[in-house]
């Protein structure tokens, strides 16, 4: 029953499509469908809980049907179970009364909600809301009784399995409607919601484990995805070989610019990741009174001390080695020698990742960007994201692919959306001729990280990682995706179930593994 999580993500609209598909041009009664999402959830309870009790809550929709078929299922293998209606069976139609029918025609206890409901053993199945929460005219609320429901499941202490995605938990954004179930484990059914990989929805869903139903593959042809999970793998093997007469010189001159007082450490973590990433040469350019410390901590650095822009501009214009790529704003502070660092950057128009305090001060609209960003990478989370699109945080974060994508439309260039299920969205091809515009491009989704990474220096070591893929010949959307996989993966192995103290600089020696061959390991 168990299958690989697929690539293509989808919004609730797009797998309703999947579905009237499946129902209507391919002949599969939508009765069938419900029965094999049933069994797949009843599978993951009788493998994972064997002869434990069930309790199934059931709303009003098809999810309530599914849930009607689970506790039908566990009632003939005479399994403890009880059914707790959220509505009354005279509301159900179509193929989820037909699975009311089902269960009663079995003997499952069946019991209307009621907020004295006591759960003390077993397994919770949450059937309530499923996807019909995006378009169900609840005004932002799960309203009364659900929202009730959700409390005491969440409140119960015992493990509960998502029919589809977890009730409260908005399928397109990973938004809660005020209230959401909190699932040890999603089953989730035909296609892959996006929702349950961004925002709130890797906190919510638990194990997410995916079944097709059985869906003829030639369905998937006709919906285009709105999101793909990206694969480290698969953009590995856009690094390019290493010849035997290989020298630094073909590798690239990343540049990091940051670092005003007190904030020497952001643009050493940041030149070091570059170095680890494969770069042949890292300079960074910081104030002067950085320039010993970072020395002492990384020797195969060039460091700089700068008190003006002028005196960075010499450096861009020719003098020495001239850099292939600028990374600026690890450390980058917001005070007048900050913006003359960015304003010599950006007049230099070389490839650029922009981060942190460089994303505030563009933000703060006082510098002109030049016209063509083509060759850009922001990295902003949903803070900066916030300023730089003159919206608020909680606005950013209540639908996530709509904020990158108004990232990259803004700034025409490739844009990342930093969080829990980082997005990425790219500029698209103008020489495609499938009329693609940037309103409806495919955003790249990474679920890969780990909680322990959390702290402090680990946005300039993404940043770092970006530019020295940057420098090795990478496109700026190839260098996004895969920068971002590099970083969440190098987190996870540095946490390596141990979430609590990991440091930035802890991604070092995962990221070099990572890099050489290691990626799948």
């Amino acid at each position: 029953m168990l299958q690989s999580l697929p690539t293509a993500l989808y919004t609730a609209e797009q797998v309703r499509e999947l579905d009237r598909i499946a129902i209507q041009e391919r002949a599969i009664p939508g009765i069938k469908l419900m029965k094999r999402a049933g069994r797949a959830v009843f599978h993951e309870i009788n493998h994972r809980w064997p002869g434990a009790p069930v309790t199934v809550f059931c709303g009003a929709g098809n999810n309530g049907g599914d849930g009607y078929i689970v506790a039908a299922l566990a009632a003939e293998r005479q399994l403890p179970v009880q059914l707790i209606q959220l509505a009354s069976p005279d509301k159900l139609t179509g193929d989820a009364h037909t699975a009311y029918e089902y269960a009663l025609s079995v003997g499952v206890p069946m019991t209307p909600f009621t907020d004295c409901l006591e759960l003390q053993v077993g397994v919770i199945v949450d059937a309530m809301l499923g996807t019909g929460l995006v378009s169900a005219g609840l005004g932002g609320q799960v309203r009364e009784p659900y929202a009730q429901a959700i409390r005491l499941i969440n409140h119960s202490g015992l493990p509960v399995v998502a029919a589809d995605i977890p009730s409260g938990l908005c399928s397109n954004t990973g938004a809660v409607a005020g209230v959401a179930v909190e699932a040890s484990l999603t089953v989730t059914f035909i296609g892959l919601k996006q929702g349950l990989f961004t925002a709130k929805g890797p906190a919510l869903s638990g194990e997410i484990v995916y079944c097709d139903l059985s869906v003829p593959s030639d369905v998937f042809d006709g919906v285009q995805p709105s999101a793909i999970r990206l694969h480290c793998e698969d953009l590995a093997e856009n690094l390019p070989a290493r010849h035997r007469d290989a020298h630094k010189g073909d590798f690239g001159h990343v540049m990091v610019i940051g670092g005003d007082l007190g904030f020497g450490g952001a643009a050493a973590m940041a030149g070091e990741a570059a170095l680890r990433t494969g770069a042949g040469l890292v300079s960074v350019v910081t104030r002067p009174e950085h320039v010993t410390a970072i020395l002492t901590r990384r020797p195969e650095l060039m460091v700089k001390g700068v008190s003006s822009g002028q005196e960075l501009a010499s450096f861009l214009d020719g003098g020495g080695s001239m850099p292939t790529v600028l990374v600026i704003g690890p450390g980058l502070g917001r005070t007048p020698w900050s913006e003359q660092m960015l304003q010599q950057a950006l007049a230099s128009e070389l490839p650029m990742v922009l981060d942190a305090d460089a994303l505030n001060i563009l933000s703060q609209g006082r510098l002109v960007a030049p016209p063509n960003r083509t060759k850009w990478i922001i990295t902003p989370h949903p803070g900066e994201a916030a300023r730089l699109l003159g919206m608020t945080t909680p606005e950013v974060q209540a639908d996530r692919f709509v904020a990158v994508r108004l990232l990259q439309q803004k700034f025409n260039c490739s844009a990342l959306l930093k969080g829990a299920g980082s997005l990425v969205c790219c500029p698209t091809d103008s020489s495609s001729t499938t009329g693609k515009t940037a309103d409806d491009s495919v955003v790249g989704l990474c679920d890969a990280g780990s909680p322990g990474m959390a702290t402090a220096g680990m946005g300039d070591v993404l940043s770092g990682i970006l530019g020295g893929l940057l420098a090795q010949g990478l496109s700026s959307d190839v260098a996004l995706s895969l920068g971002v996989c590099l970083h969440a993966k190098a987190g996870e192995m540095a946490a390596s179930g141990d979430e609590r103290g990991v440091l930035a600089t802890d991604l070092f020696q995962p990221l070099r593994k990572l890099l050489n061959g290691h990626v799948g390991e």
